[in-house]
């Protein structure tokens, strides 16, 4: 398949990259103030950090000491969760990190991050782009919170064989409805998520139309993910592909979770296990080549999981809850 010319899908600038809401210019301009006043970064530094232009760092901190955000530190309800994203930035060389807040420490964090995504994703995807995605309830939950628009040549494939289950959770479905959203194209890999056999694998993929498909992938402008920890059985029965023996198998070599059913452990290295050679998934050396890479996962049995996958994957953008930031930075040693 012929490989398209790159489209320059990042241009713009950073308030645009951020979620829509009221909020948008709120969290901008803290994140400025922060950068300027508590971490002692110049103007240009800053300006290049936000991708904005000086002139725009010198209003936000113009407005936001007429707005009393800044005296010795700076007061804002925004401060903790800058502190936290800041913080997750640096430790894991990401270039966004997005922390959605809880009402509770017990409350269930994967409306609040979907809400996140949602909003961020609203934003972020753009015409022109060729966008690979992965599957879950976290990701198949953000739909509800992303606003619907058209986008020119906006192509979306999804990054995994389906599960014969007619389940809510289906990767195919999830592709299709993200597509819909902004009326573009959607590609699907149309086999089971595991095959039997290596063989089976080469024929789908070689014999059966597939490898156009992957080939696409050669090629993306962003991928969208999602991480499963390796004690939630949902992981393996979700889709009916893996036994509890096979679950033990991988605990025992490591494993520490999956993305799209390929099981890695804490180190971010995919373990010895033959699922690993039959998933019906687009390879992580693909993925990692997108310069968009948007991780959005939480909750507490996947903290490994998500430190795993900062290794793993080395997301771009990171979505997460308040609690899951905390533990990663402790799990590093790091205070916020």
């Amino acid at each position: 398949m012929a490989r398209r010319p790159r489209r320059n899908v990042e241009s713009g600038d950073a308030e645009a990259a951020l979620p829509a809401g009221d909020s948008r210019a709120d969290r901008l301009r803290v994140r400025a103030a922060w950068m300027y006043f508590i971490e002692q970064m110049t103007q240009n530094e800053i300006a290049d950090v936000l991708g904005v232009g000086r002139v725009s760092v010198v209003r936000m901190l113009a407005e936001a000491r007429a707005r009393n955000e800044v005296k010795i530190g700076i007061e804002s309800e925004l401060a903790e969760t800058v502190r936290l994203e800041r913080a997750l930035e640096r430790t894991f060389g990401l270039q966004q990190a997005l922390i959605a807040p809880l009402s509770s420490p017990d409350a269930d964090p994967i409306p609040a991050i979907s809400a996140r995504t949602g909003s961020y994703l609203s934003d972020a995807m753009r015409s022109g782009m060729r966008v690979g995605v992965g599957w879950g309830r976290t990701l198949f939950s953000t739909l509800q919170f992303i606003g619907a628009k058209q986008l020119n040549d906006f192509q979306v494939i999804s990054l995994l064989g389906g599960v014969g289950a007619a389940r809510r959770y289906n990767p195919a479905e999830f592709a299709w409805r993200f597509a819909q959203i902004f009326q573009g194209e959607g590609y699907l890999i149309p086999t089971p998520a595991v095959v039997d056999s290596i063989e089976t694998k080469i024929a789908l993929v070689e014999r059966c139309g597939l490898k156009d498909t992957f080939d696409m992938t050669n090629d993306l402008d962003a991928v969208l993910l999602s991480v499963g920890g390796i004690a939630s059985a949902t992981t393996f029965y979700r889709g009916g592909f893996l036994k509890e023996e096979d679950r033990e198998a991988l605990v025992r070599r490591g494993a520490v979770g999956d993305l799209l059913f390929h099981f890695y452990d804490r180190e971010g290295v995919l373990v010895d296990h033959p699922v690993n050679q039959l998933v019906m998934s687009v390879d992580v050396d693909r993925l990692r080549k997108a310069p968009i890479r948007i991780l959005t996962s939480g909750g507490e049995d996947k903290i490994d999981a998500l430190l795993g996958a900062m290794s793993l994957i080395a997301p771009t953008i990171f979505i997460t809850d308040e609690n899951s930031a905390r533990r990663m930075l402790d799990a590093r040693g790091v205070v916020a």
